[in-house]
């Protein structure tokens, strides 16, 4: 996959500044609108010349590539029997086509030395993911079936992604010209876990802990923090709950429970830029520089920051300003806050058998690559504040495991997004066990979910704490899988 650094933001730049909240904006690639498969370049072809994987012998690929497999070994891609073409496991096709496809920028090109590396007489290697393609199929099956627009990432304890589904996708096996098409990869079809817009309030996972660190745990909060320039920041409640301020002492945790806007710009104007870019880096590996970036085995996740004013430091702090990120870091995120440290997710489980999937033949990427971590002083704090977030905004999980969450409003150029980050915490899980295959991966495991929704409006929805209901019904179908 194309790494998603920001190169132009001038444009949203004065919008954003006006913004109550978090805006959204991508970066790389754009979004530019309402592309629809239907309108994209690449040319479709006639139902009886579409061609598909299904296919109930696994074959011994003998073409340019190597086969695909999910975690259970479910034949996903494969070369076509022309030898010209890839053709997508039809049962499949869609929910993988804008993660997996070279039309758009996925797997498939990410793993390309991979997959055309010989294997054997007449075979070139193969792959097993780390992605459950029935949860995959079932998460994308109910984001259509409700009109969804967005993504939900699903990622293990040791970084592995189980489900990485983007709606709306497309089938694959229809587009008659497989290269890559800039449409696919990052218009309305693209995908939208791997593309970067300002995170909401989710930020402020990083910023509680940045407070507790430098000792920051009461300020005066306004409610409306007016500085003379028509761009107040405001928090959420400050129509509706404005009886309430001001809140003369105001807490850290009760500015976390609550999502204060003001709270953590008040605490990163105290804390300073060189200390915020710097913790930002070390603890959360979050920076605009290369150096900064996260080497996943798919491709670079490439965050963003840029403060050029103090107004954009404080609207740092709450995920706005200058801030970018995608739903693949807000999980990696998700796992460092309620672990402790923070571990490079990873898609490709093992090399194997193209005629097997589960004859392992070489390793795959490595697994609990620990790349950050919080201060041991500064979690047990944000592991309490979040597990009153997760309580508060009514989702309940079965016996046996915890709920750790923080949601986010973004308002941007593009409209409103809403985040829900959360961990479903396996009471046995010590976040260091390594597992050989995933077959039994809920006896132990946890479980990192993050839901980013952009036509909130479509449900009714204002707030991210509104669409609950909506994530409680995505971890009912991940929990225990």
């Amino acid at each position: 996959m194309k790494t998603n650094r920001t190169t132009a933001l001038a444009a949203s730049i004065a919008l954003l500044a006006a913004l109550t909240s978090c805006g959204s904006s991508p970066v790389g690639k754009a979004d530019t609108g309402e592309t629809s498969v239907s309108t994209t370049a690449a040319s479709v072809t006639t139902e009886a010349e579409t061609k598909t994987a299904a296919a109930t012998t696994l074959p011994q690929n003998t073409g340019a590539k190597g086969n695909i497999f999910d975690s259970k070994g479910h034949l996903l891609v494969t070369d076509a029997e022309d030898g010209k073409r890839r053709s997508f496991a039809g049962d499949y096709a869609v929910s993988f086509a804008n993660i997996i496809t070279s039309m758009s920028d996925g797997y498939d090109t990410a793993f390309d030395k991979i997959l055309t590396a010989p294997s054997g007489e007449d075979s070139c290697q193969s792959i097993k993911l780390t992605i459950d393609g029935d949860v995959q199929n079932d998460i994308y099956s109910y984001m259509e079936s409700i009109n969804l627009r967005g993504a939900v990432v699903v990622l293990r304890t040791d970084g592995s992604i189980m489900a990485q589904v983007s709606y709306p996708s497309y089938d694959p096996n229809a587009v008659e010209d497989q290269k890559y098409n800039d449409d696919l990869a990052w218009g309305d079809v693209g995908n939208k876990a791997f593309s970067n817009y300002e995170p909401g309030s989710c930020f402020k996972i990083m910023s509680e802990v940045l407070a507790d660190r430098y000792g920051i745990y009461s300020l005066y909060d306004d409610g409306t923090w007016d500085f003379g320039n028509d761009h107040p920041i405001v928090n959420w409640d400050h129509k509706t709950n404005k009886n309430s301020y001001p809140i003369p002492n105001r807490s850290l945790n009760s500015a976390f429970i609550n999502s204060s806007n003001i709270f953590f710009a008040k605490a990163f104007e105290q804390i300073g830029e060189e200390n915020v870019l710097s913790d930002l880096r070390t603890i959360f590996h979050f920076g605009a520089e290369d150096s900064d970036d996260i080497h996943c085995d798919f491709g670079d996740l490439s965050n963003n920051i840029e403060i050029e004013d103090i107004d954009d430091l404080r609207r740092s702090a709450f995920g706005q300003a200058k801030v970018l990120t995608c739903p693949i870091f807000l999980a990696a995120l998700g796992r460092e806050a309620v672990f402790g440290d923070m571990v490079t997710p990873f898609v490709m489980k093992d090399i194997v058998d193209s005629s097997d999937p589960n004859k392992k033949t070489g390793s795959g990427s490595k697994a609990n690559d620990v790349i950050a971590s919080i201060p041991p002083e500064c979690r047990d704090n944000l592991l309490s504040v979040m597990g009153s977030v997760g309580a508060d905004i009514g989702v309940y999980v079965p016996d046996g495991y915890s709920f750790y969450a923080k949601t986010g409003t973004a308002e941007g150029w593009l409209g409103d997004f809403l985040y829900i980050t959360g961990c479903v915490k396996n009471y046995n899980d010590n976040g260091a066990q390594s597992w050989d295959s995933y077959d039994n991966y809920g006896e132990t495991g946890s479980y990192v979910v993050v839901m980013e929704i952009q036509n909130p409006a479509d449900h009714g929805f204002e707030f991210a704490s509104q669409s609950a209901g909506v994530y409680h019904q995505i971890l009912d179908r991940v929990i225990g899988k």
